[in-house]
């Protein structure tokens, strides 16, 4: 598995010749969209920075909202969430991906907003191996908060995203207030995670891995 990230929240997850893409933006946030070929593509949300499936060429599945699906041996589930700490009052709902493929479990998180995780939903996320988490604020969970879900879902690999990057128009905090709160002093970004199943930290460690924009 081989994954890279394109600022915000949209990652491309490779499995040999087939690729899921998560959350494909507009270039009104600053940076040059996602253009390759993709056999799905998720979207956490309806906002443009999150759901640009235009941008991808034709014939791709595209999966919106809560709900079970299975694609070319990928299994993904759907779990509703909100998008801001007033019950979506604010920014509405966001829906939280869990992603199974090569045996490994990945949750992307989308634009997550609660003040706390609640129960269900880590209950419903279950057993993580890689967690994308969104960690810049504003629009989203800020640092402190991203620590704690990270501690209720307990991943083997944490990968942060929707922060500050060179490009973005988007004002979010940058990805340093995380590292500190998950105390990471110093940690050299990847151009991208390339890993196997056996290859994920044992249970009970937490590896935070951060990437370069692709």
């Amino acid at each position: 598995m081989v994954i890279s990230w394109y600022g915000q929240s949209c990652f491309k997850i490779q499995s040999g010749e087939l690729v899921v893409v998560t959350d494909p933006y507009r270039k009104e946030i600053g940076l040059t969209p996602p253009r390759f070929k993709a056999e799905i593509v998720v979207v956490t949300h309806e906002h443009f920075d999150h759901n640009n499936v235009e941008t991808i060429p034709e014939g791709a599945f595209v999966v919106r909202g809560p709900g079970d699906y299975e694609i070319k041996d990928v299994a993904i589930t759907g779990i509703s969430t909100f998008h801001d700490a007033k019950e979506g009052k604010e920014r509405g709902r966001n829906t939280v991906y869990v992603i199974e493929m090569e045996d490994i479990r990945l949750a992307h998180l989308g634009d997550f907003g609660e003040e706390k995780i609640r129960p269900e939903t880590v209950d419903a996320i279950g057993e993580v191996d890689i967690l994308f988490v969104p960690v810049g604020g504003t629009y989203t969970i800020d640092a402190e908060t991203a620590a704690e879900v990270v501690s209720a879902i307990e991943p083997k690999i944490v990968i942060p995203m929707h922060y500050a990057i060179p490009g973005l128009k988007v004002k979010l905090d940058g990805v340093e207030t995380f590292l500190k709160e998950m105390g990471v002093k110093q940690l050299a970004p990847e151009d991208r995670l390339t890993l196997k199943k056996k290859d994920l930290p044992e249970t009970g460690t937490t590896r935070v891995v951060v990437l370069k924009t692709a």
